[in-house]
């Protein structure tokens, strides 16, 4: 077994709480398929067969009553932990250590992609770098979300990406938001790698390939919280560290013998030796073909930008629509499920789906939606440009145009809805509805 496969699934998506107020992050619907089911697959397409799943127990118990989830053939190692928001990912993935036997590949659970995943392995084989990540470019969302209506639309603070001029060597990264000085970069970069090209308008998928030995650093250094806020920084810039080519374990600068990153021992005093015999070795890593890629150093940390294809975290309302739309492209599958009762005087247009044991009546209209499970939609409907969770009841003569209904909703008779955003189990009663407009309806 050459990488371990982790699954992060214990996220209360924070940024989206209308949508997970009683349904979690992992197991929201996307295409009518939960949204951990998206990374699972691609795991087990490139033939892994096992995954340590990072989650809860409430998500834990939904996965085992999903009949999508059921699909999944890998072994899933469930390892369930609190519902604390103080957790981050490294601090999930320091829970794990024992379970961590090799090099590591980690996968956020809200990642939807068609990337060949070997383009990201395959940076972290041939250059044996400590870290090998997956970026795309950011995502504008020009549609109108539902709900949104008078909320300010919180600015993104960019990140900066330094690249090598393969484009692949990650030399540099910093948030917008600590850089108060403006940007700075370190003389011990430039001094080996003269040329940097600065990028900015990328997002990070959260999608990491870690060497066993970061694992183990993680287990010893507690202060670090997050792969992505903290830990990725750290790695990015202790390639180029004045004191050592690989950060340190321990802090105790009295121990002589102190492991590395790189799983190589630091040995104190004997080290001026050590590098005079590397110097003047025949062979080394530092000099000839290898002196652009390495320059002597241990720790090094690439990444593959993905420029065509789709990439998309699923950690935002928006993103969330423009996932529902186009995940369902990924796969070819039947657009109506064939427990589904489908009346043949419905208009329902080649770029809609129907889940599971959904009941569509006469005189209907769906276009560019997607229908949950076990939905009924009643006579004289029109659901346009919308999504709708399971089991929501939809009564005769409504007009659905932009929304996102969750699950349970019952929408009264002749609703007219127009980009709302109806919470799990609300029901809209026809009196109120007739005017509703870009509101937000949620207990």
């Amino acid at each position: 077994m050459e990488l371990q496969a982790v699954l992060m699934a214990a996220g209360g998506g924070s940024r989206m709480p209308d949508l997970t107020y009683n349904t979690p992050k992992p197991m929201l619907p996307v295409g009518n398929k939960p949204l951990m089911w998206y990374p699972l697959n691609l795991l087990e397409r490139v033939g892994f067969e096992e995954v340590i799943v990072i989650t809860t127990k409430e998500v834990h118990k939904m996965m085992s009553t999903d009949p999508k989830m059921k699909d999944v053939k890998m072994k899933l190692d469930v390892v369930c932990i609190q519902e604390d928001g103080d957790m981050g990912t490294a601090d999930a993935l320091r829970h794990i250590q024992q379970k961590i036997k090799t090099d590591v590949l980690v996968v956020s659970c809200d990642l939807i992609t068609d990337v060949a995943l070997h383009e990201v392995v395959d940076l972290f084989r041939a250059h044996n770098a400590t870290l090998a990540m997956l970026m795309s470019k950011a995502h504008e969302f020009t549609d109108t979300v539902p709900g949104q209506k008078g909320k300010k639309k919180t600015a993104e603070q960019r990140d900066f990406v330094g690249v090598d001029q393969s484009g692949k060597r990650l030399l540099f990264m910093a948030n917008e938001a600590d850089l108060e000085d403006g940007l700075s970069i370190r003389k011990s970069i430039m001094r080996k790698h003269p040329r940097m090209h600065i990028k900015t308008g990328l997002e990070d998928a959260h999608l990491y390939c870690l060497k066993k030995a970061v694992v183990d650093f993680l287990a010893d250094n507690k202060s670090i919280s997050s792969i992505r806020g903290e830990l990725v920084p750290y790695l990015v810039r202790k390639q180029f560290s004045k004191t050592t080519n690989s950060p340190k374990i321990k802090d105790d600068a009295e121990d002589q013998n102190q492991k590395t990153i790189d799983g190589s021992t630091n040995h104190g005093q004997d080290e001026p030796l050590l590098q005079l015999a590397q110097e003047r070795s025949c062979w080394n890593d530092h000099r000839g073909d290898m002196s652009e890629a390495y320059h002597g150093g241990k720790l090094r940390c690439y990444v593959h930008i993905i420029d065509q294809g789709l990439c998309y975290r699923v950690n935002t309302l928006a993103a969330y629509i423009e996932a529902n739309r186009l995940a369902p492209k990924l796969f070819e599958e039947p657009a109506v499920h064939p427990s589904a009762v489908i009346s043949e005087r419905c208009q329902m247009g080649s770029d809609s789906i129907i889940g599971a044991l959904c009941q569509v009546a006469d005189k209907t209209s769906i276009k560019r939606s997607t229908i949950g499970n076990s939905t009924t939609v009643k006579e004289k409907v029109k659901v346009t440009n919308s999504i709708i969770m399971h089991g929501v009841t939809i009564e005769e003569g409504c007009n659905i145009q932009g929304c996102v209904i969750c699950s349970n909703a019952v929408i009264g008779r002749g609703a007219d809805l127009k980009y709302c955003l109806v919470g799990s189990g609300q029901q809209i009663e026809p009196e109120e509805s007739s005017a509703t407009r870009l509101s937000s309806l949620i207990e």
